[in-house]
């Protein structure tokens, strides 16, 4: 990720001046994971190495299942359109708010709770699952 810091600190004063910084950087940060990607084609998948982490972070729960779970969710939330995708990274993943997602993300804060909304929907059916609503009950 030091690159990604490079590449920053390298546009920063012209970052400045933009409306949505925290867009942009992101939007920095997507693209530098996608060219360590395309570089280690032969490595194991990025998805793939985290959910062997998952697998190992906790001794009291079995890995196997664990990494069949995690392999699984992580497969599904590939699967989402990027949009999807970076709403549900960054609001489950990330712990952001659907206020703050809506700034990372330079969408609309209706827009960032209907990419939510869309993609719990389809993780649900890729997985198999009935939708679950947010788990206080409202849409984010």
């Amino acid at each position: 990720m030091d690159l990604t810091f490079d590449q920053v600190m390298d546009r920063w004063l012209r970052m400045l001046q933009m409306e949505n910084l925290e867009g942009y950087a992101w939007t920095i940060l997507k693209r530098r994971i996608i060219d360590m990607h395309r570089k280690r084609r032969r490595r194991p998948e990025l998805m793939d190495t985290a959910a062997f982490e998952a697998a190992l972070a906790d001794p009291t729960v079995d890995p196997y299942d664990t990494l069949t779970d995690a392999i699984t969710l992580y497969g599904a939330v590939a699967a989402l359109s990027e949009r999807q995708r970076d709403a549900i990274v960054l609001y489950y993943g990330m712990g952001f708010s659907a206020a703050e997602a809506t700034v990372v993300m330079g969408n609309e804060e209706a827009t960032v709770r209907s990419q939510l909304r869309t993609g719990r929907q389809r993780l649900a059916t890729l997985l198999k699952l009935p939708c679950p609503e947010h788990p206080d009950g409202k849409t984010p």
